[in-house]
């Protein structure tokens, strides 16, 4: 057999990046792979003449040609050339990977159709966030010796993120709460997970309301959950002809979308069904600090504590890339549910946690609820009344929150959709908040609602509106 010359299959550049040695050993495996090289390569000495190189450049390439099963190397022999591997021939179709499982498909599903722009559904105004303030608690976080929390202690939450938010719940939102019932999250779609798979089963019936919150409804599926709609009205959700159900989903204080308060008459009910159910309810009190008119009333927690698991975010008032939420289990609740958040894998990072602990104690945060308060309250009133002049829309004034939901004439939620997606806007279709027989409308968000973005909203929005 001819001997192999080197310079024709191989021109190692040394102005490369990629390292001599590199570049030689994939030209050769090239050679080989293709047939192009057989038999026997030059000994090192020979090859480093050849191309110019040095005999270490050159057996390391033959070093990676062995270790790739390309040559055999036998100590006084030149390296051999192996047959190209004995795998079989290529395929001539690509296989394809297996798809999901049928709780894969579940937790993949039912996600709501936002545009990904401005004034998306539960989106803060960004301009807004106190990045001084935070950058000054977060450097001092990040400085600070963290403990047990360094590694894996602590993993349902800092203490003192614990204890100043039991704290603040008791005071502001009047619940019933010690420290050791807090979990931190990483959000609210976290903690409803988790809540899910730990004391619910597969085929347990879950009750959310209608429209209600996709992501409940997502992560009670994912769990294998069978999801049932509550009728909403003026009064909230309304569990009077409700199934029994192991956990019954809420959002009170500010009914995601559509903004109604669920009455005390309403709290009640709800309260007797889960007993009645020997269930949980599951309140989400995800933008409780924004009300603007109306008594607050406190949370549903505080009237039964043990019945109740309360849900709570700093997404809002912060950002939601923050990723903090929280959970308020009942007392019995807080050890098997912090053992499967563990196991789940669902921790908080620390050092947010520790600069969110300290901006609440100092008093900063609440400041910046003020601030931030005031403006959005400001712009949810401005962007309802606006609403209101376009022909057959008829919204009130938000009570809270940083989003308002509203219903369509003749049937022209797609049509609205899309020229507000083609304009930028992050709406999302009423009919994706529905289990049931879908209801046409829009849910937009107004906390980046500035006046501009208003009248740009409501123009696009006359356009594929009747006429009166």
């Amino acid at each position: 057999m001819e001997p192999l010359v080197l310079s024709a299959l191989s021109k190692p550049d040394r102005n490369a990046e990629t390292p001599l040695a590199v570049q030689l050993y994939r030209d050769l495996l090239e050679a080989i792979r293709s047939g192009r090289a057989r038999g026997r390569l030059p000994s090192s000495r020979v090859a480093a003449a050849a191309l110019g190189l040095s005999r270490n450049t050159v057996n390391a390439a033959y070093e990676l040609l062995r270790a790739e099963g390309a040559v055999a190397i036998r100590p006084g022999a030149a390296p051999e050339i192996l047959p190209p591997a004995a795998a079989a021939p290529a395929p001539t179709e690509v296989e394809a990977s297996p798809g999901p499982g049928r709780r894969g498909q579940a937790w993949a599903a039912g996600r709501s159709r936002s545009g990904g722009g401005i004034m998306a559904p539960g989106h803060p105004d960004e301009a807004l966030f106190p990045r001084d303030d935070w950058a000054m608690h977060l450097r001092r976080a990040a400085r600070r010796r963290l403990g047990r929390a360094f590694a894996y202690g602590e993993y349902s939450g800092l203490p003192a993120l614990r204890e100043v938010l039991a704290r603040r719940l008791a005071a502001d939102r009047g619940m019933q709460v010690t420290p050791d019932q807090i979990l931190i999250t990483p959000g609210s779609q976290a903690s409803l997970a988790l809540i899910a798979l730990t004391l619910a089963d597969p085929g347990d019936t879950a009750l959310i309301e209608e429209p209600g919150y996709p992501g409940a409804r997502a992560a009670f599926r994912g769990a294998g959950l069978t999801t049932l709609p509550l009728t909403v009205d003026a009064e909230g959700a309304d569990v009077s002809a409700a199934a029994r159900a192991r956990l019954t989903y809420l959002t009170p204080a500010n009914q995601y979308p559509m903004g109604h308060r669920l009455s005390l008459r309403r709290r009640a009910e709800a309260l007797d069904h889960a007993r009645a159910s020997d269930g949980f309810l599951v309140e989400d009190d995800y933008d409780s600090e924004f009300h603007w008119h109306g008594r607050e009333i406190a949370a549903l927690q505080g009237m039964a504590p043990e019945r109740v698991i309360a849900l709570g975010t700093a997404a809002k008032a912060l950002m939601p890339a923050l990723r903090i939420g929280w959970i308020v289990a009942p007392s019995g609740l807080a050890g098997p549910l912090r053992a499967a958040q563990r196991n789940l894998g669902l921790a908080a990072n620390v050092h947010a946690q520790a600069a969110l602990a300290e901006f609440m104690e100092t008093g900063r945060y609440r400041a910046h609820l003020r601030r931030i308060a005031k403006v959005y309250g400001e712009r949810g009133r401005a962007l309802a009344a606006a609403l209101r002049s376009l022909p057959g829309i008829d919204v009130a004034d938000p009570s809270g929150g940083v989003q308002i939901g509203f219903r369509l004439p003749e049937s022209r939620e797609a049509a609205a959709l899309t020229a507000l997606h083609s304009a930028g806007f992050g709406t999302a279709a009423l009919s994706d908040y529905c289990l049931g027989r879908p209801q046409e409308g829009l849910i937009t968000g107004f906390a980046e609602a500035t006046p501009e973005r208003i009248a740009h909203f409501t123009a696009t929005l006359r356009r594929v509106l009747p006429t009166r």
